[in-house]
């Protein structure tokens, strides 16, 4: 059998695994073989999947990679880098469709999968605001505040100039901890009530912070910070 034929014979089984038993049949490697198919159509793309997967921890990990950190990765160019990125910007717009303009209280769960989503393998600090409306549907999103592995720079008046720009009345706060702990710090958690405080003369309610890390999401509300 000549490598080519190998090649097509071992993609044939990996789709009809994938159609057959479903997404959670494949190992993480497997399925990103089944998306390096299209960015590298003549070549065994096992051990690039493998050491992608073994170089940032997981499929996260991967579609949250720079190109720089991408191209690394022996086999990885600078194209397939950038197809690799789509990965992660459809991850994160089928999450958010999931949760804009509706109600928060009603698809929490979505809410936090959307910002674990966007932050999780982020190795830099966010903040990001999501602004509420009167029925707390959720308007819009942005990220206000990058920064380092351990700080984002955040300025409570640009949050609520924002704020007055959307005609929100309502804020959620979400910030990364790239270090992988969701402990809120207590740099945190004054400024946290920094904007808070600045927020009510302007009647905009301060919801909750979300502190999303590695493997969990802190919330100052259920944490009785706010």
């Amino acid at each position: 059998m000549t490598d080519l034929a190998h090649h097509t014979g071992h993609r044939d089984r990996l789709r009809e695994k994938l159609t057959s038993a479903g997404s959670l049949a494949l190992h993480d490697y497997e399925l990103l073989e089944l998306y390096l198919f299209r960015c590298i159509p003549r070549r065994d793309v096992k051990p690039i999947a493998k050491d992608l997967i073994a170089r940032f921890g997981d499929l996260g990990g991967v579609a949250s990679a720079s190109v720089d950190q991408l191209v690394t990765v022996k086999g990885v160019s600078e194209k397939t880098a950038a197809e690799l990125k789509l990965i992660k910007a459809l991850a994160e717009r089928l999450a958010r469709e999931q949760v804009i303009g509706r109600p928060v209280i009603a698809s929490w769960s979505a809410l936090v999968t959307y910002c674990r989503t966007a932050m999780q393998h982020a190795t830099t600090e966010q903040f990001r605001v999501l602004f509420l409306d009167r029925k707390n549907r959720l308007i819009a999103d942005e990220v206000l505040g990058e920064g380092t592995i351990d700080h984002a720079p955040v300025y409570p008046r640009e949050v609520v100039k924002r704020a007055l720009a959307h005609e929100a009345t309502a804020l959620i706060l979400v910030h990364n901890h790239p270090s992988g702990d969701a402990t809120p710090s207590q740099a945190d958690i004054e400024m946290t009530r920094t904007l808070a405080d600045i927020c009510k003369p302007f009647d905009i309610v301060l919801h909750d912070h979300l502190v999303i890390g590695r493997e969990n999401t802190a919330s100052f509300k259920t944490l009785g910070l706010m």
